[in-house]
This record gives structure tokens, C-alpha cells and sequence, in this order.
């Protein structure tokens, strides 16, 4: 019988946008867990509890879904003019594997929570009533992220009337800036085309956008795969053979875009890049029952996250739909009816999504200002996390 004691580690639980994780402070994991390596996925993985072959994270803190299976660690920030430094991990339910790649755009929107309320940002930042603009600086991609967290007599305010749809109840808006999401020396469209041909063996050819804007996203449409583009998560996910089709797709499209050398690699790299498909603006009815009607979006997007489709709609896919529907002769923009619009609503099955895109083209290239949208948080619980001392 095993002797080993529990330890505790202080954490915080919180939803941000239509995601939920576990939030750490830097300074609060144990020595060895504070620098990236073997000892720190593994604490974290316990923390989850992953990997779990039942798919359902009964011994941990995830919620066995790609929503819900995620870990932040949050700094004071060394990078000049930001605020605090944003890790985040998307942890694989069925594997014991943590994948640092890339950024969650929901999650973004708990980080200034966060950050205030554990004294990581200086305090003479934050005004007595009025919005806290934290400047967030993502870890995983290097990229600047402004959060404008609203404050009510010095304290943060969680609670409102703000509505997002992919979440339950109402709660306080919080308005997130992805400040040049692309780097000048990075390229949006990595194959320097805004459509490309995608050969897939023994699966087909498809017209994709591949785009690096918030996190590098491939786009298909809808009629192409034999799909309307309203489906819902039960259509797609009870498909084995669509999922399977899907990760290949990925994968190959991975390839195209530089990001691995062999499909294989693909396994060791599920949260990037995320495959999506959309269609022109269609009646549909969303997961809640509410009606989505044509004439209230631009178009209707599906994206897959860490292989099943997702509930409604990662923040960091929001910002490549909003990018590409704004630059003419995307796959995205064609479905939106090709027209100039920085702004768009677009349905997703929990229901629809507003985002704005600041762009601009100088000698046939492509670059991105901005990209905001509106999200909440709340924290759900305060307190310690609890692994056996051995797990790490």
C-alpha cells in the first residue's frame, strides 16, 4: 500500500469565454514544477486527471472534453510594456501529453481576472470604478493581448447581463483586443495564397484558406465535405469515419502549412492547427433550441478542437474567422457573401458570435491590426488542488 502523502497547491477555477481550466500563479507550483519540463506536465496531467482511458477525468479537476481540459500559468510579466505573462495548456484527455502551441482565446478573457485579484499586476493600475486595460502578454505564441476587465469599487466585477451564447448564464463583458496577431515577419497566409488546392490521399482535393491569424486555422466549406455547415456537436462526433477524415485532413493541411515535417507528426501536435468549415448564412435551430435566423449572420462556421467538434467557438478560431471574413477571396470571406466587412456575426451551434477585424493589404500582402470581441468570466472556486506528492 502506498504511503505517499497529498500535497496541496493553490489554484483558482474559472471560466473564461466558453472554456473552463485550472489557473496557477507562477510563484505558487512547487520548485521544480515552475520551469517548463517533464516534472511540470506531469503535476499538471495529475491535476487534470489525464491520461484517463475512461474519457471522463473522475480523478481530477478537467472536464474531459477539449473546453474543459486546460491549464494556465500566470506571471508577473518580463516583457516590456505588458502586465502579466499568460501560459496556457491544452491537456489531452486519453494521453498524458500537454500541448504549449498555442494559445486559448476564451481563456484570455479570466487571465486579468486573475492577474488582479493575486496581486501580479500593479494595484495603482487598477482605477476605483471604471475598466482595468490589462496588457497581457501569451507566452506560447508571443503575441499582445489587451483585456479591458471592468471594476466596480476597486474590485473586479464578474456578474451581469452580458449573454454568450455556448454559456449558461449571464455575467459582466469583458472586451479583448488581439493586438497584430500576425508578427511582420510572419506570414498570414503561409502558402502566400488565399485559397490553395489540398490533396488528402484517398480522401480527395479541397479548396482550403489556411490562415495564422490567433492560431494557425485551416478552412474548408461546408458543400465540399457533404455537410450543410449548421450541423451540431452529436452529427459530427458520433461519426468516427467524419473524424477520422477530419485529422487526416488536418494533418496533410498541417503539412502544407509548415507547421510539421511528416503527418505523423500531427499526433504530438493536436492543438494546432484547428480544421473548420462554413457556408453561407442558413436557418438553423442551435444546441439551447434557440433559432438562429439567416438574416441575423454573415455566415455559419464549424471548427474541431482536439479532434470533435466544438460546442460553439474557440476565441482563437473567432479571430481567424474574423481576419479571413474581412480579407477578400477567402473561403471565409466567399461564404460571408464575398463583401467588405471588418465586422461580422457568425453562427455557431451554440449560437452566434460577434468579431471585428482591423486589416489592410501593402503589395499584395495581407496584414492584421486587430482582431476584438466581447467575452466573460467568473471564478467557480478558490482554494487548493490536491496530487499525491509522487506525481511528479
Amino acid at each position: 500500500m502506498s504511503i505517499n502523502k497529498q500535497i496541496g497547491i493553490p489554484a483558482t477555477y474559472m471560466r473564461g469565454g466558453t472554456s473552463k481550466g485550472v489557473f496557477f500563479n507562477l510563484e505558487d507550483l512547487p520548485l521544480k514544477a515552475q520551469k517548463p519540463g517533464k516534472a511540470r506536465d506531469n503535476l499538471l496531467l495529475r491535476v487534470i486527471g489525464s491520461p484517463d482511458p475512461y474519457g471522463k477525468h473522475t480523478d481530477g479537476l478537467g472536464g474531459a472534453t477539449s473546453s474543459t481540459s486546460k491549464i494556465v500559468i500566470l506571471s508577473k510579466s518580463d516583457e516590456p510594456g505588458h502586465d502579466v505573462n499568460y501560459l496556457f495548456g491544452q491537456v489531452a484527455i486519453d494521453k498524458p501529453f500537454i500541448d504549449w502551441s498555442g494559445n486559448c482565446g476564451n481563456l484570455t478573457a479570466a487571465v486579468g481576472a486573475f492577474a488582479i485579484e493575486n496581486g501580479i499586476i500593479d494595484g495603482n493600475l487598477i482605477p476605483e470604478n471604471g475598466y482595468a486595460v490589462v496588457r497581457i502578454w501569451q507566452a506560447n505564441i508571443s503575441k499582445t493581448i489587451i483585456a479591458h476587465i471592468p471594476i466596480v469599487n476597486g474590485n473586479v466585477q464578474e456578474t451581469g447581463d452580458f449573454e454568450l451564447d455556448g454559456v449558461t448564464f449571464p455575467a459582466a463583458e469583458v472586451k479583448v483586443d488581439f493586438v497584430a496577431p500576425i508578427d511582420a515577419n510572419e506570414a498570414t497566409f503561409p502558402t502566400g495564397n488565399l485559397i490553395d488546392d489540398l490533396t488528402v490521399p484517398q480522401i480527395g482535393t479541397f479548396k482550403v484558406t489556411m490562415i495564422n491569424a490567433g492560431i494557425p486555422t485551416i478552412f474548408l466549406d461546408a458543400a465540399d465535405l457533404g455537410y450543410s455547415g449548421t450541423e451540431l456537436q452529436e452529427e459530427i462526433n458520433s461519426d468516427d469515419l467524419a473524424l477520422r477524415k477530419f485529422e487526416t485532413i488536418r494533418a496533410y493541411g498541417a503539412v502544407k502549412m509548415g507547421l510539421i515535417n511528416h503527418i505523423d507528426e500531427a499526433k504530438s501536435r493536436q492543438h494546432t492547427p484547428k480544421i473548420a468549415f462554413v457556408s453561407p448564412p442558413k436557418e438553423y435551430i442551435s444546441s439551447s433550441g434557440k433559432k438562429i435566423l439567416a438574416k441575423d449572420i454573415d455566415l455559419s462556421v464549424r471548427a474541431l478542437s482536439m479532434g470533435k467538434l466544438h460546442h460553439a467557438m474557440m476565441g482563437t478560431a473567432a479571430v481567424a474567422i474574423g481576419s479571413a471574413a474581412a480579407i477578400p477571396g477567402t473561403i471565409v470571406n466567399l461564404a460571408a457573401g464575398a463583401a467588405n466587412k471588418n465586422t461580422i456575426v457568425f453562427g455557431h451551434p451554440s449560437g452566434t458570435l460577434k468579431v471585428g477585424a482591423e486589416v489592410q493589404c501593402s503589395n499584395q500582402v495581407w496584414s492584421i491590426d486587430k482582431v476584438s470581441m466581447s467575452r466573460s468570466a467568473r471564478k467557480l472556486m478558490k482554494g487548493e488542488v490536491y496530487i499525491p506528492e509522487d506525481s511528479f
